[in-house]
């Protein structure tokens, strides 16, 4: 079970998350949503361990995995070193069997810039669930993709977290991905003291 109490996260003694309480199960997907600017990511930076400046407390696997809204990729290595650089003990005929999961068969050997903005997406996504992480956290994976590449993304990543079942938190602007992927929906809202879980 992943549990999350934050009471307070402040950045130069502006407040911007008051009391944010919640349980992730493992196997259940929650969506987080909120207006821009709100503090969705920086709820997420600290679920992952990323951001500790904080007051409260955060239960969470050692095993987890991280989707930024940008592919974060090492533009100097092909993408199967993309995908094995975080991953040492995957084999390279594990690594390549993930490619073909999300769509990248025969591409092991070029390199991001090589690839549309959806594959290096998808490369980002077969990343995160190489190694079966117990918590996902993904911050707007399918922003700023054509409807088209968007819904084959939405189908993967069903199917993927349908195959792994860890437990997910991801941010969306778009209710039809929360109601595609999500069992709870979290919202933010703005609060004097910080946003707070609604």
């Amino acid at each position: 079970m992943i549990r999350v109490d934050i009471t307070s996260k402040s950045f130069n003694g502006t407040p911007v998350l008051g009391r944010v309480a919640f349980e992730i199960a493992p196997g259940e997907t929650l969506a987080l949503v909120g207006p821009s600017g709100i503090g969705k990511s920086t709820l997420l930076r600290i679920l992952a361990g990323i951001d500790a400046d904080f007051e409260g407390s955060v239960e969470r696997p050692d095993a987890l995995a991280f989707v930024f809204q940008e592919p974060t990729l090492l533009p100097w290595r092909s993408v199967l070193k993309n995908l094995l650089l975080p991953h040492p003990d995957l084999t390279q005929d594990q690594a390549r069997d993930m490619l073909v999961r999300v769509g990248l068969a025969g591409k092991d050997g070029l390199f991001p810039g090589q690839l549309s903005l959806g594959q290096q997406r998808r490369l980002s996504l077969a990343r995160a669930f190489a190694q079966a992480p117990e918590l996902l956290i993904m911050d707007e994976p399918f922003v700023s993709l054509d409807p088209e590449t968007a819904e084959v993304m939405l189908r993967l990543t069903e199917g993927l977290i349908a195959d792994h079942r860890p437990a997910t938190l991801f941010v969306t602007h778009d209710t039809r991905e929360a109601d595609r992927l999500a069992d709870r929906t979290l919202t933010l809202r703005n609060h004097p003291g910080g946003a707070v879980i609604d």
